[in-house]
């Protein structure tokens, strides 16, 4: 009786230790793979989006390029090692950061602007908010302030503690991209092709540099000859001369977010080579006509594909901090 006894006092101490395991291992997962969410700061912060969204509002009046700017940061911030604030960080000495990678250098801005809504937030609520959530929310109310779709931001992202220079070279598509590589890419990051095709749309608003399309007006076949005409006016034929003169993305209205960029691209006047790829007697054709006729369609998906770009490797639970200054690590 005293071994049988023994025994189920063991087996009941073997349990509870695995309970209290498996009760550890929980926590430890959720923290780690802790689920975003709309209401994320609902109660640590109640005032975060309004404070983001007059900060934008502020900086989007004084000059329209700015949603243009602070929507792609977003973009490269995400298809850089995921949405964790890394595009944002300075060089140290123990990394080069990305703001000096190929597709960021002389063309990345709005890194002040990002300084002065984490400022705003910081007043409201110090230390809650991470830089990669207020460019998620930046993102957002840039596109709804120039015109196009509102919707509920997912939340809770935690902030990279190092970034990656050759991760931004490689990882960013360039405007000489063709259609395959762009599709393979946006692919390797869980996004669809209709969702390339989509989020290729913010290029409704935004301007490029000369350097990043003069291979596409003075060598290309695909493209209206009067509109390569107009763009070669300010961008000189030779390498190095007037490579930073700006055209805007959208000729048509290039700070209102619309459907007129997909329009462009049917009449071969989509400026940049990966624009026009979208548009060239290939699998996506038929997508670019579906949302140059339909603005809803457009903005729907365009909705559907931000908040899954949102989601690309999120720093969530104990991973990663909240910076004080989204230039630097803690």
């Amino acid at each position: 009786m005293y071994m049988l006894g023994n025994t189920k006092m063991g087996s009941a101490s073997s349990f509870s230790k695995f309970c209290l395991t498996l009760l550890l291992l929980v926590v430890v997962l959720w923290s780690t793979n802790a689920q975003l969410s709309t209401n994320f700061y609902s109660k640590s912060c109640p005032k975060l989006l309004s404070t983001v969204k007059s900060t934008v509002t502020s900086a989007i009046n004084k000059e329209a390029r700015m949603g243009a700017s602070l929507l792609r940061l977003f973009f490269h911030d995400c298809f850089v090692n995921g949405c964790d604030g890394s595009v944002l960080l300075d060089d140290t000495s123990s990394f080069t950061g990305e703001k000096n990678a190929i597709p960021n250098r002389n063309s990345a801005r709005g890194f002040d602007v990002v300084d002065n809504i984490k400022s705003a937030v910081e007043n409201v609520c110090p230390g809650v908010v991470s830089c990669a959530d207020i460019l998620a929310i930046t993102a957002r109310d840039s596109v709804e302030i120039l015109g196009g779709p509102k919707w509920a931001v997912k939340l809770g992202r935690r902030d990279a503690r190092s970034a990656s220079q050759s991760a931004a070279n490689n990882g960013i598509p360039a405007p000489t991209s063709n259609l395959n590589p762009l599709t393979s890419r946006f692919n390797a990051l869980g996004l669809s092709t209709r969702d390339l095709v989509a989020l290729s749309g913010a290029h409704t608003i935004g301007q490029a540099r000369c350097t990043s399309f003069r291979a596409r007006i003075y060598n290309e076949s695909n493209i209206d000859a009067s509109f390569a005409q107009t763009r070669q006016r300010n961008c000189p034929r030779t390498t190095g001369s007037g490579d930073n003169n700006l055209a805007p993305l959208d000729i048509q209205t290039p700070t209102s977010f619309d459907n007129n960029y997909f329009k462009n691209l049917v009449s071969r006047r989509g400026l940049l080579h990966s624009d026009q790829q979208l548009f060239n007697g290939g699998s996506t054709d038929s997508i670019v006509r579906g949302y140059g006729n339909s603005p809803s369609s457009f903005n729907s998906d365009f909705v559907s594909a931000m908040i899954k770009m949102g989601d690309i490797s999120p720093l969530t639970g104990s991973r990663g901090e909240i910076r004080k200054n989204c230039r630097r690590v803690n």
